[in-house]
């Protein structure tokens, strides 16, 4: 289903605040009660295929074509990922302050996670991240 996705993250790091914000369309499936949101990105090194899964108790991001990366966020937990670059793998860890999704019938939703993202063991900052999507039909 054609789906508009904003996804707005604001990061804090060493008393620094930046805030990145994306609109785009994409797509929107479920499978087994999770959510799954599709999109590309068009970045400098190319484009960036992106997959975000929102199910109850987790989310997961998965970046694939000019940069790949997989993050695995659950409330509480700190859980290893990667993160691919010119200069090998790297590994991320995210550790997830909270993390909420809701949705309803229509369509539309809204998840934000909150966490901390290490990068080889060092702290990068503290990311706050609200997606929202809803059917194109909606709009």
């Amino acid at each position: 289903m054609p789906v508009k996705i904003r996804v707005k993250t604001d990061v804090a790091h060493e008393g620094e605040s930046e805030t990145f914000e994306l609109s785009l369309f994409g797509q929107l499936f479920k499978k087994d009660g999770s959510t799954f949101l599709k999109y590309d990105e068009v970045q400098d090194e190319g484009i960036v295929h992106t997959i975000v899964k929102l199910a109850n108790e987790n989310a997961l991001i998965l970046r694939s074509g000019a940069l790949k990366m997989r993050m695995i966020f659950e409330e509480g937990q700190q859980l290893n990922g990667s993160y691919e670059s010119q200069y090998g793998t790297l590994l991320v860890t995210t550790d997830t302050q909270a993390f909420t999704h809701k949705s309803d019938d229509a369509g539309t939703g809204q998840a934000e996670l909150v966490y901390n993202l290490l990068m080889q063991g060092d702290a990068v900052g503290t990311y706050t991240m609200n997606i929202h999507y809803e059917l194109e039909e909606n709009l």
